[in-house]
This record gives structure tokens, C-alpha cells and sequence, in this order.
């Protein structure tokens, strides 16, 4: 059974109780980044959400359960749509429940990524969806030059595209996601053409990596990048990324369907 060491409920590394009111605010599921979720549960009736924190990205024309570990996390939820308080790693249900099921930015914080990921596969009849970040890629960014530790905390928190595909088994595809520049979800790189954004404390709040790094980190990034957008050194070498629409950055959403039979 897994442990549950944070205040909060959560069995992951991080206690979300301080953190849940800034995701609200800025962890805003994107339209765009739905549709390609919304592709990946095409044809399902019933959907598993696990790791469904205040609701992101849950398919409101599904019939939805969502399961949360997190007691803050849940306590945002519309009334209309609870989660269960249960973990990745336990699924309380029957093998092949659910049509469909779905993670969304919560693989890393699962105690053991394979149990989990077993359990989806063991309760959900047809495709699995994962988005997640890929750890290959992540630092691959131009805020590695400004918080290294950051990204690299990022890199080491994200089980590999391979490892989670394995997990799943079947028929497995790896989607590219692309990254809209006026993105509302915001996570690290979702800031890549409006890095003023990322002075703002609660945006750096609402990703969890940045509460491995400690208050020295933060305000050394603060203080370089914002020297640097006064001076237009980013600009200099970054400045393109403002003007690009889209960028293919660490995101990726995972789908695996069960092996097709001959």
C-alpha cells in the first residue's frame, strides 16, 4: 500500500495543501490541449481521471470519476463533480470499469509510476491517455539558463516516455503536443514567449519544481531574468520565441490502446 506522508493526503513527493489555491488560478486547462486529449478518449462513454486534482482537462460531455489523493486538491472541485480519495497505485474498481482513462500532470507525483499505470491499464477497457512531460526534453529550454536546478528537478521527477509506455503495454502512440504561446495552463514552458510571467510568484508557484529549489533559487532566477528583459539580453537570444506561434516543447500525451488481435 502506498504512503501517504504529506499533510495534505498526497503520496507523491509534494505537499499540495500550500500550493492547491495558486493552481486554480493559474493551471488553467487550455482549449487546445484539450482537443488533443479529447481525440485520445474519442468514442468513450465513461472515463477514469486519476491524479484529477481540481478538474483540468476532465471531458465535461463523459461521464467522469475522478480519484484524488490530495484533500485540498479535491476541496476545489464544483460540488457537481467530486473526485474519490484514492491513489494511482490502488484503484478501488473492477477490472475493465471504465471505457477510457486519463492522467494529466500527475504521473510524477504517483509513489510507484508502474503500479500505477498497471492499475489503469487493469480497470479501463479501451485507450489510456497520459500527458506528461518528457524528461528527455525538458531542459532543452531557455529557463535552464536562468534556474538550472529547476529543470533539472523537472528532468528527474518525469518517469521516461519509454518506461510509461512499457507500463501500459500495447498499441502505443507518443503525440507531440504542441505549445500555444498565449497557453492558460500554466506549467514551466508554457511561459516560453512571455518569460515577464515568470516573475510573477504565483505562476512559479503553481509548478511544483520550483518548491525543490529553495528561496535562493528563485530569487537569483528573479533577479537575472528580469536584469536581462530590462537590458534585452533575452530578447537578443530569445526574442523569436515571442512572435512563434506554437512550440514543441516537453509535452506529450501518451495514448495506448489494448494490443489489437488478429
Amino acid at each position: 500500500m502506498p504512503t501517504r506522508p504529506h499533510s495534505d493526503g498526497s503520496a507523491g513527493d509534494v505537499d499540495y495543501e500550500p500550493l492547491a489555491g495558486g493552481y486554480a488560478s493559474y493551471r488553467r486547462p487550455d482549449p487546445r490541449i484539450e482537443r488533443a486529449i479529447a481525440e485520445a478518449l474519442a468514442g468513450s462513454r465513461t472515463v477514469l481521471n486519476v491524479g484529477a486534482g481540481a478538474g483540468s482537462y476532465e471531458p465535461l460531455d463523459r461521464e467522469v470519476t475522478a480519484v484524488e489523493p490530495s484533500a485540498s486538491m479535491r476541496a476545489q472541485r464544483p460540488a457537481e463533480r467530486p473526485a474519490i480519495d484514492a491513489t494511482a497505485e490502488s484503484l478501488p474498481f473492477n477490472d475493465d470499469t471504465f471505457d477510457a482513462s486519463m492522467a494529466t500532470f500527475s504521473v510524477h507525483q504517483w509513489s510507484d509510476v508502474e503500479a500505477g499505470l498497471r492499475e489503469m491499464r487493469r480497470v479501463t477497457r479501451g485507450p489510456v491517455a497520459i500527458l506528461t512531460g518528457d524528461p528527455a526534453t525538458i531542459e532543452q529550454f531557455w529557463l535552464t539558463d536562468y534556474a538550472p536546478e529547476v529543470m533539472a528537478t523537472e528532468a528527474s521527477r518525469y518517469p521516461a516516455i519509454d518506461r510509461i509506455a512499457d507500463a501500459l503495454g500495447g498499441d502505443v502512440d507518443v503525440v507531440v503536443v504542441p505549445i500555444p504561446v498565449d497557453c492558460i495552463d500554466g506549467f514551466n514552458q508554457a511561459y516560453y514567449g512571455r518569460p515577464e510571467l515568470l516573475l510573477d510568484a504565483g505562476a512559479r508557484a503553481a509548478n511544483s519544481a520550483w518548491t525543490f529549489v529553495g528561496p535562493d533559487v528563485e530569487a537569483r532566477f528573479v533577479r537575472k531574468l528580469a536584469a536581462d528583459l530590462d537590458s534585452g539580453a533575452w530578447d537578443e537570444k530569445y526574442g523569436q520565441l515571442r512572435e512563434q506561434r506554437e512550440f514543441d516543447g516537453a509535452l506529450r500525451l501518451v495514448v495506448a490502446r489494448p494490443a489489437s488481435r488478429a
